[in-house]
């Protein structure tokens, strides 16, 4: 068996740190030929010495003199800017992307790894959310491959195996609830970014563990589900399930529904998305059904979730409304992470932007960034 080559996109991130261990655990199917990082040089210069890609990217410019000096007589070579990024997506020794870069930052070198043909382990929202008319377009005509990494959608990917899309009736993404799942409404107007970085069975970055505590995470993977699987938005339900076993679930049109149940361990679907479609004969998240003692589901509360409302809206609106959503969302949450604005701040930050923005088509890469960019402003100047 030949080893597959993996470039990691983010690699100092939580979904990078964690593919690098999947990459450790299973040296004879895959090696680490390419890292990418934003800003963390320290972490990034430590993953090359351990892993010696053949090229480690860090999309600061001015950090290069700091990586090189640190990989010193390593034998990585070193790029950086997003033309460094760019080549550590489409480096030709990559197999597999990893698409891990989060924010606006992370689109550019996914559509790169897309045009040159590599296979996109998808992890990182953006891309799908603010473009994914033209993410899923581009996908089709190179020919790339895209396997989604989330562990929804990769639920989802795996029990629509050997089915026809016209076949599935909705989509179910479940819900854990986040950390805030139990405070009353009174109590979340003074919850700490302490309190909402505290989930209970996830171990994610601080961005995406408040958009769990808000339901915002649901709502950005219901509008990334439509692009991925062809689904429209109204046949995709969010359902609560405390649990965090059942992913997703597929209901098809005769009645019957699938689901993938798991522990909550993000390293299974990361080792799927990169073996697919074989199976990497590591055991992660294996279940005793016996001793489960109940998995429950119930219907989420819009009023309590609001950002899932104006998740569900700006799909529905279509083009540069959920560019803008996801803009606003991104900065209502470093408020909040800041101390700025309270958590029920946030969802009044995004919804005043949403009200605020006139949404246009999203067929050109240009008009997404501009709408990003223009909304990210309004943003910020609600919150003055």
């Amino acid at each position: 068996m030949s080893v597959k080559g993996v470039a990691i996109l983010g690699s100092t991130g939580s979904i990078g740190r964690q593919t690098l261990g999947v990459i450790e655990a299973a040296c004879d199917r895959f090696a680490a030929v390419a890292l990418a990082a934003a800003r963390n040089v320290e972490a990034l210069a430590e993953q090359a010495r351990r892993f010696r890609p053949e090229l480690a990217a860090v999309l600061d410019e001015s950090l290069a003199p700091e990586l090189e000096a640190r990989l010193e007589g390593a034998g990585v070579r070193v790029a950086a800017g997003s033309q460094g990024v760019a080549e550590a997506a489409t480096l030709s020794g990559a197999e597999v992307v990893v698409g891990a870069i989060s924010g606006m930052a992370g689109l550019a070198p996914v559509l790169a790894a897309i045009r040159s043909g590599k296979r996109l382990a998808l992890a990182n929202k953006e891309p799908l959310v603010a473009a994914g008319g033209i993410v899923m377009a581009e996908a089709r005509r190179c020919g790339a491959e895209i396997i989604p990494v989330d562990s929804e959608h990769s639920a989802v990917f795996q029990c629509l195996l050997g089915h026809r899309r016209e076949e599935v009736r909705r989509l179910i993404l479940t819900a854990s609830g986040g950390a805030l799942r139990d405070l009353s409404q009174a109590q979340l107007s003074a919850v700490t970014p302490r309190q909402a970085l505290a989930h209970p069975t996830w171990d994610m970055g601080p961005k995406v563990t408040v958009d769990s505590a808000t339901l915002m995470n649901k709502g950005l993977e219901v509008i990334e589900a439509q692009w991925l699987f062809g689904v429209p938005v109204d046949a995709i339900e969010v359902v609560m399930h405390r649990q965090s076993i059942v992913h997703s679930l597929v209901e098809f049109v005769d009645g019957a529904t699938l689901a993938q149940l798991s522990q909550p361990d993000m390293r299974l679907p990361i080792q799927y998305a990169l073996g697919f479609p074989q199976r990497v004969p590591i055991r992660r998240g294996a279940l005793e059904m016996r001793d489960l003692s109940e998995l429950t589901f119930g219907a989420v509360d819009l009023d309590r979730y609001p950002c899932l409302r104006l998740a569900y809206e700006a799909a529905r609106r279509g083009g540069t409304a959920p560019a803008a959503l996801n803009a606003a969302d991104e900065v209502a949450v470093q408020a909040f992470l800041a101390g700025r604005i309270g958590f029920l701040d946030i969802a009044r930050i995004i919804e005043s932007a949403l009200d605020q923005h006139a949404p246009g088509p999203a067929d050109t890469l240009e008009r997404v960034v501009a709408a990003d960019m223009e909304v990210r402003r309004m943003a910020h100047n609600l919150l003055e």
